[in-house]
């Protein structure tokens, strides 16, 4: 994976040493399979994570196509009692009931990526239905394709479901989202990002940005989720592979690897691995959203693997969130997934810090390694002034991951009261404020936890457990 790969080696030769065969399935009719019996962090507060625990065995299922998945979702008309459902083989969203794989063509023929790019005129500045002829039909296929893919790659899951993974499960261009669902577990299952066909250019976004509309998983107003040993990726489909568009770069086809908003509460994400992605976990509904998000988002992420990740791992606004023995890692100049920190004049980072985040990281492990690479990685600054780092490692060495965040924070204040002042005008209300490590919670004080203590542990740990496949499942019957 990179360059990175050559600081992993005493931590592999670690792994090769230490890695167990997968722990088996206790009591087969429980919906916990090996590992944890239930989450640590947020997800074990409030009522709870369960799942399907208590599943009867008509509401038990060993699925292996996108059909069959959807019918076990509904679980025989009722889709809120409790189920346990088993991920066999590769589920692809773009299957159609007669088995065909779907593309652009079936959900919007006649659609065209080029015709619709040149509809923005020179340099890709605004759209107009009369820079071409085929302008007009362009904006409306791309909308109803859109739809039609919706349609058919989206699968929610309802409360009171476990979906576990069997040996080698995977879903491949799946829309999975949880809306308003509560008590949900999602375990060993390998997620391949949707690729959408109809991805929209927006021109005043900065120099102009790509908008993808499916993530991996999406949580909407989602209550007690617990998202375990899950690998989520790109996989086939990188931006090195997409087509060229405008200012000569790649067509972001995806959207989120796992995105939490919208009011959702009590989740742990842990012993993941998030792989070779852009905008990878993002945390809250927007800015202005705080009527929802405020007191909700208590979300840990814990024991996760975040490898060639560009950006939000994750991006938190609002939350309660801690981050914990993580192990980020990343490398300049990536073939395809190269970070490139603000310090170098990019974008790329791993926690940011957004508006009224209240952001707790301890004993995560960074590993950022090319040309030019340094700390200024670990965090990003999006007028978020409360956040705390306890014990971080930058390539193997302690690191002042809170001095980093303090430093952009400052940063970013004198500019915004510069601006103010030069214009006459208030402030942004975040730019009253002073950067404080007093993030008005402690992890200790909602939950037990105990976490590792030096950078080799962290990596070997993540290493040796995080992803689908690391345990084994034994299917019903067995």
């Amino acid at each position: 994976m990179g360059r990175w790969s050559a600081l992993l080696a005493t931590g592999l030769a670690a792994v090769t040493a230490l890695a167990a065969a997968p722990a088996a399935l206790a009591v087969p009719d429980t919906p916990f399979v090996g590992g944890p019996a239930g989450p640590t962090g947020w997800a074990s507060a409030g009522t709870g994570t369960t799942g399907g625990l208590g599943a009867p065995p008509e509401n038990t299922y060993v699925v292996g196509s996108r059909a069959e998945l959807k019918a076990a979702l509904a679980n025989h008309g009722d889709p809120t009692a409790p189920k346990l459902i088993h991920v066999r083989g590769t589920i692809e969203g773009n299957q159609a009931d007669d088995g065909r794989l779907l593309g652009e063509q079936d959900y919007a023929p006649g659609w065209n990526l080029d015709r619709y790019l040149a509809c923005f005129g020179p340099d890709f500045a605004a759209w107009s239905d009369a820079n071409h002829p085929w302008c007009k039909q362009m904006r409306t296929l791309r909308t109803t394709g859109s739809t039609n893919q919706k349609q058919q790659i989206q699968l929610t899951v309802p409360s009171n479901t476990t979906l576990v993974g069997l040996a080698g499960a995977a879903l491949h261009g799946v829309y999975l989202t949880i809306n308003t669902g509560t008590n949900i577990i999602v375990r060993n299952l390998h997620l391949e990002a949707p690729v959408d066909h109809f991805p929209s250019w927006d021109p005043g976004d900065g120099d102009g940005a790509w908008n993808a509309r499916f993530d991996a998983l999406s949580i909407v107003t989602g209550r007690n989720v617990w998202i375990d040993h899950c690998t989520f990726t790109d996989g086939r489909f990188p931006n090195s592979a997409a087509p060229t568009g405008p200012h000569g770069r790649p067509v972001e086809r995806h959207d989120g690897l796992l995105d939490m908003e919208d009011a959702t509460d009590y989740v742990t994400v842990s012993h993941n691995r998030f792989v070779d992605h852009e905008k990878t976990i993002l945390i809250g509904s927007g800015d202005g959203k705080g009527d929802r998000d405020r007191g909700h988002l208590r979300i840990t992420l814990h024991d996760n693997l975040f490898a060639n990740t560009a950006q939000r791992s994750p991006r938190v606004r609002f939350g309660q969130v801690h981050s914990y023995n993580n192990y980020f890692v990343g490398a300049v100049d990536d073939a395809d997934y190269p970070m490139r920190s603000q310090a170098l004049g990019g974008e790329s980072y791993f926690l940011g810090v957004g508006v009224e985040a209240k952001l707790v990281s301890e004993y995560n492990a960074f590993d950022y390694v090319g040309r030019g690479a340094s700390a200024d990685i670990t965090v990003a600054n999006f007028h978020g002034y409360q956040f705390v780092d306890l014990g971080s490692w930058f390539n193997g060495r302690p690191a002042d991951v809170t001095g980093v965040a303090r430093d952009k924070f400052a940063a970013a204040r004198a500019a915004a009261l510069a601006d103010a002042a030069a214009n006459g005008t208030p402030p942004p209300e975040w730019a009253t404020h002073e950067f404080t490590t007093d993030v008005g919670w402690t992890p200790a004080g909602v939950y037990r936890y105990t976490p590792l203590q030096s950078a080799l542990a962290v990596r070997v740990a993540v290493l040796a457990n995080a992803g689908a496949g690391r345990l084994r499942v034994v299917p019903p019957g067995r």
